[in-house]
């Protein structure tokens, strides 16, 4: 048996940090068991991944692969959160071009164990067969979207297929698309794009060629769904566990240190568990009509809240962003960032008791390890699937939507009001509480599933 220290995997994201984020901390957990990781991805997205732990630096480097130029795709645009919607498959034609560069690495290394690769990198395939590497696709999304979605290799013959749950479901379940996410979701994973791969056709190859998938998830939360996820991929599933995030070293302050020093100010004067923390992701593009019904929704419901509300790029400056006398009519109850902010922290400030977010995993993650009351507005990809499952669960409010998937602020705050004060929502507050152990269990997620997936690696 390969000697755990003797063991180098090379880690492969696909770039948005709804990927890289989940593959640092697989790479993070795993150099703690003493594997060698090499991490690659562009410049300017490994500057803005957290900085490598002092101690396992000699474990753990960073890989710096430089995008190609392409048109189409905006001149310093490394990373999803850096385009519109429309332009991210131009980042992927980009992602493409890096097969070489990366067949050049693999070739210059002196052994390599394992790639773990995201769903896209399909190209990666051919070069690991021909250097004789074993592969695995490391899920970051919920294992219940892959159940529901089944094999790449059977399309879906229309997106209403995708409004119910399919025939291969071995148990009762609620968890299928609405609508209109069936659509967005249908032209977007198997309709031909700038890249002239489909995502599906990319998965499918990814598929193919691995020896395994590892899933982000545990049996405790997905027990059912994970099995289907085996059985209709025909290959093994390894839940890692949720790599519930800890603390990274701190970066080097800048003027974003005073602003978070603001906000946690404002948070110490507010009563235990009276705020909803507002946040939609790096992935959500909200337009201006989305962010102005979720503005008046917020003093609809007159909740304390604290809103983290990336800059959107329609808007010609911070106040265009959001309503016309939002700030004021709203200050003796909340705060609106616009920019970043030290997320982790928080969600775990004591004042902080709910969520409305767009029920990316990671963030539903980020949430429940704290017990936080879950309102849900999912809006682009997986994030409907992992709605419903919420839901199905006792574990979340789901926003109400038109048939078209619109929402006005009347949905926001029927939403807040019920899941954080009304008594029709003590059930989902009394659920969100007896998850949090089950969330917040580092000795489940990394003693048990991580040293499970390292025996793995080292069989």
């Amino acid at each position: 048996m390969t000697s755990n220290k003797s063991l180098h995997v090379v880690m492969l994201p696909w770039f948005a940090f709804g990927h890289m984020i989940p593959f640092y901390q697989l790479s993070i957990a795993l150099a703690k068991a003493g594997i060698r990781i090499s991490f690659i991805s562009t410049p300017k997205n490994i500057a803005r991944l957290p900085i490598i732990p002092t101690n396992l630096q000699p474990l753990f480097k960073f890989v710096e692969f430089k995008l190609p130029v392409v048109d189409g795709l905006p001149e310093g645009a490394e990373a999803t959160v850096d385009l519109s919607m429309e332009e991210i498959p131009f980042l992927k034609k980009a992602y493409d071009m890096l097969e070489n560069e990366f067949k050049n690495f693999v070739s210059s290394v002196e052994s390599i164990d394992w790639i773990i690769q995201d769903f896209n990198a399909y190209w990666v395939v051919d070069i690991a067969k021909q250097f004789g590497i074993r592969q695995i696709w490391f899920s970051v999304f919920c294992s219940v979207v892959w159940a529901f979605l089944g094999h790449p290799d059977k399309k879906r013959s229309s997106w209403e297929s995708l409004t119910s749950p399919p025939e291969w479901m071995t148990f009762p379940s609620t968890v299928a698309f609405k609508s209109f996410e069936a659509k967005a979701f249908f032209a977007g994973a198997y309709g031909k794009n700038a890249s002239a791969m489909t995502d599906v056709e990319r998965l499918a190859k990814v598929v193919q060629g691995c020896k395994a998938i590892a899933s982000k998830s545990c049996i405790e939360y997905e027990d059912g769904y994970l099995d289907v996820f085996q059985t209709v991929y025909s290959k093994p599933v390894i839940p890692v566990g949720f790599l519930p995030p800890v603390q990274p070293e701190k970066k080097k302050k800048t003027s974003e240190g005073e602003q978070s020093g603001e906000i946690f100010k404002w948070l110490d004067q507010q009563q235990n568990k009276s705020v909803v923390y507002v946040a939609f992701g790096s992935e959500v593009k909200l337009n201006r009509e989305q962010v102005y019904e979720i503005a008046h929704g917020l003093e609809l419901a007159n909740i304390p809240f604290l809103w983290a509300l990336r800059k959107p790029m329609w808007a010609s400056n911070d106040n265009d962003a959001l309503p016309s006398g939002f700030r004021s009519r709203t200050g003796h109850i909340g705060m609106v960032i616009l920019g970043w902010v030290p997320q982790l922290d928080i969600l775990a400030h004591p004042s902080v008791g709910g969520s409305l977010f767009h029920s990316g995993w990671g963030s539903i993650i980020e949430s429940l390890q704290h017990g936080h009351t879950l309102v849900v507005l999912p809006l682009v990809i997986d994030q409907g699937l992992n709605a419903r499952l919420l839901v199905e669960k006792g574990l979340a409010i789901e926003v109400d939507r038109a048939d078209d998937g619109k929402f006005n602020s009347q949905h926001i705050a029927k939403a807040l009001k019920i899941a954080l004060v009304s008594e029709e929502g003590e059930s989902v507050r009394a659920r969100a509480r007896e998850m949090e152990p089950l969330f917040s269990d580092q000795e489940l997620h990394y003693d048990h599933y991580i040293s499970g997936f390292v025996r793995y690696l080292k069989a």
